[in-house]
């Protein structure tokens, strides 16, 4: 999924995303464990998604907390 699609899906949608790319390089381990995996690419792709949909969710509640400085103005 490329980072514009992860920016326009909802926040449950993008934590459902996550959990499945999870379950995926979990499955991309035990199938190189065995050998059954022939381009280990995939698992490489699947661990930049997460990361890649890591950050969007991170980013997405930083905006939603007020800033430090509001804090500090306290």
């Amino acid at each position: 999924m490329d980072l514009k699609e992860l920016q326009k899906l909802a926040e449950k949608e993008l934590q459902i995303h996550l959990a499945d790319l999870r379950k995926k390089v979990r499955e991309f381990r035990f199938s190189i464990a065995n050998s059954q995996l022939k381009n280990v690419r995939t698992m490489r792709q699947a661990k930049k998604e997460i990361a890649q949909t890591l950050t969007e969710l991170n980013k997405r509640r930083l905006a939603k907390e007020p800033s430090v400085e509001a804090k500090k103005e306290e």
